[in-house]
């Protein structure tokens, strides 16, 4: 079942981005940077968690789930080093999937072939 509640959840999270970007004048942009701060707000006040114990990866892929990385880092960091972990949790929490997403767009490059529009 958990796969079903992983597809279901991620999957309404599209939806709600497809939504967005039919049905208002937000670009995608504005939309990524609105579901990462809403999964900061939802983890902050550890709603975000309970979505995630529910839907495990369906929750943790989208956006919404790197902004409750970031959140989680920042609350964990606090708890062991103070003020300063406000500034280094996000970034130690979210370094791997940071890593992964800029290695992952320099092999890309180097693979493809862009064009001029």
């Amino acid at each position: 079942m958990i796969f079903l509640y992983a597809f279901l959840v991620g999957g309404i999270i599209c939806v709600i981005g497809q939504l967005l970007i039919d049905l208002t004048k937000m670009t995608p942009a504005r939309i990524l940077v609105l579901f990462v701060c809403l999964g900061v707000l939802f983890g902050a006040f550890g709603w975000y968690n309970k979505l995630v114990d529910f839907a495990g990866t369906g929750a943790t892929i989208p956006l919404t789930g790197f902004g409750n990385s970031l959140a989680n880092g920042v609350k964990e960091a606090i708890q062991q080093y103070g003020f300063i972990g406000i500034i280094t949790g996000g970034l130690t929490a979210c370094a791997g999937g940071v890593t992964v997403a800029v290695l992952s767009g320099l092999v890309v490059s180097m693979i493809a072939r862009p064009k001029d529009k």
